[in-house]
């Protein structure tokens, strides 16, 4: 930018191009007051007009021009340099921090370089200057934050729709497994495959096999309702009763219906009204036991069933109750080795014989009970019933008492007495046949005397009550005694049933076990066969 081309002092200033200097120079010479600022010597008249005509109102037009465009550069890099300020100091989660401080760095620089130049145009009007171009920059920046606000408008819309997001993040998450692992799916879809033929192929096997079960079960169905018939009940029921000495009647078919018997004397008359309590008792126990291995139905007999036997012996003597134990133990042990369709026998009974003689079992353990069986009391009082569980046997005889009252430590001294002599009666002297003097003669010195006075002692106290003012029980004593009790035994050849009876093993050594008041099971306490468990008590 330069003055007009029409002046007289234009050609000059043309010439050697230093316009700007001239302008500068202007002020100058105002101020020297028409002396030149250079020469110092008197400056031509119209200089100044000449100067003035040079740098005319178009020149000053232009110049404010640019100072315009200066400032308004300024301001707007200003802006924008705030702006962008802001977002490198706080970028957010959706913007690369760094790359935006990098673009915006050389954004800035660009700004800088540009206001530099023009500042050094207002300075030098006539020099020739180039802007930076700063558009690529922009658009960086500006490329940038159009991608910061798609995903923020994503982002946004993802909020908006949590549902078809949550959709579209499964499905996707779905995919990204599929394709992670479809090795794996491609393996694990052959196996399916295989394994689901071979499951078909087992399906039509055993449909096959069920068919096959159904024709078996109506052939089964259809004899069982052939051979349905009392007639082998009848004969096997009549078999026990001849065997047993059950001479005066009989079981027979009936013979209006082959389904049903009817109780016969042996010349064919009806017997039903005459049979007494026990037979009548008898011959139903007998046909019960028999109906179960079968059923009234041919669809019934091979179903599994329980078993209640509720005190079958009543109005029944010795020889039968014996018969009826035997045969419920057989039903037990059916039971107990998985044979017949009965599963499990409840047997109930006030009569302590025949629990004795129900109950016997040489291979239960002496410390409880098998573990396929329980014991159970049930006790009413105040009319109120009550049922105790025992981990053994609970009923004990009157010889099995005895021996507990010999073994406990807190044993009362006055009854004691009476507790040897039944014992030594009953197994020594009734069973065993010895007789006192021969016992007392098995002894010598010092032990005879001992074992005389304990016979004198234990009939005494036996058979009466002593006060202590004629003899004192104290526990000395009754050691003593003791100690030759059971050398009684030991001297009969009986030591083995007194140290059974005495609840002494091996590891023992001999030494009774006194003050044991846990009981055991009733046949480990019991004397084996021969020996007088069931002898009745003096």
């Amino acid at each position: 930018m330069v003055g007009r081309d029409d002046v007289v002092v234009a050609a000059l200033i043309g010439r050697l191009g230093n316009s700007d200097w001239v302008k500068q120079g202007v002020e100058y010479l105002a101020a020297a007051d028409g002396s030149c600022p250079f020469c110092q010597q008197v400056a031509p008249a119209n200089l100044i007009e000449d100067l003035n005509a040079f740098f005319d109102e178009q020149y000053e037009a232009d110049l404010a021009e640019i100072a315009q465009l200066s400032t308004r550069y300024e301001a707007a890099t200003k802006a924008v340099c705030d702006r962008l300020d802001a977002l490198v100091a706080s970028p957010g989660r959706f913007i690369d921090s760094e790359t935006l401080t990098e673009r915006y760095h050389a954004l800035k620089t660009a700004f800088e370089l540009n206001h530099e130049r023009l500042v050094a145009k207002r300075r030098e009007p006539s020099s020739e200057i180039t802007l930076e171009y700063t558009k690529e920059f922009a658009s960086a920046i500006s490329d940038l934050l159009m991608q910061a606000n798609t995903v923020i408008d994503e982002y946004n819309e993802t909020i908006r729709d949590l549902s078809k997001s949550k959709r579209t993040l499964t499905s996707q998450v779905w995919r990204f497994i599929v394709e992670e692992r479809r090795t794996d799916l491609t393996t694990y879809d052959a196996s399916a495959t295989k394994l689901g033929k071979m499951i078909e192929g087992l399906e039509a096997k055993i449909a096959e096999k069920k068919g096959e079960r159904a024709r078996l079960d109506a052939q089964l169905k259809a004899k069982e309702a052939s051979i349905t018939s009392v007639k082998p009940t009848v004969d096997e029921i009549n078999r026990i009763l001849f065997s047993f000495g059950f001479t005066s009647f009989k079981l027979a078919v009936a013979s209006e219906r082959g389904d049903m018997y009817r109780i016969v004397r042996l010349d064919g008359s009806d017997a039903a009204k005459t049979l007494s309590e026990g037979e009548r008792s008898f011959i139903t126990f007998l046909y019960f036991y028999h109906m179960l291995a079968g059923s009234t139905s041919g669809s019934g007999t091979t179903a599994d069933k329980v078993v209640v036997f509720d005190d079958p012996v009543s109005s029944l003597d010795s020889d039968v109750l014996f018969i009826v134990s035997a045969l419920i133990r057989k039903v037990v042990g059916d039971v107990r080795a998985g044979k017949g369709s009965v599963r499990q026998v409840f047997v109930l009974t006030h009569n302590i014989y025949f629990h004795k003689e129900v109950s016997y079992d040489r291979d239960r353990p002496a410390s409880g009970c098998r573990r396929d069986e329980t014991f159970w009391v049930v006790r009413k009082r105040d009319n109120v019933s009550s049922l105790h569980h025992y981990a053994f046997n609970p009923v004990k005889t009157s010889y099995e008492l005895l021996w507990e009252d010999v073994r406990n430590s807190e044993r009362a001294n006055l009854t004691i007495q009476n507790t040897l002599r039944r014992i030594v009666e009953n197994y020594l002297v009734v069973l065993g046949g010895w007789k006192q003097d021969a016992i007392v003669a098995l002894f010598t010195g010092r032990d005879a005397q001992v074992c005389a006075s304990l016979f004198s002692w234990i009939n005494d106290g036996s058979h009466s009550a002593h006060d202590d003012i004629y003899l004192a029980a104290d526990d000395n004593a009754v050691q003593s005694y003791l100690r030759v009790f059971e050398q009684v035994f030991e001297k009969t050849g009986h030591i083995a049933h007194y140290r059974m009876m005495m609840r002494i093993s091996d590891e023992d050594e001999g030494e009774p076990a006194e003050g044991e008041t846990h009981p055991a099971a009733v046949e480990a306490a019991s004397p084996p066969q021969g020996t007088p468990a069931s002898a009745p008590a003096a």
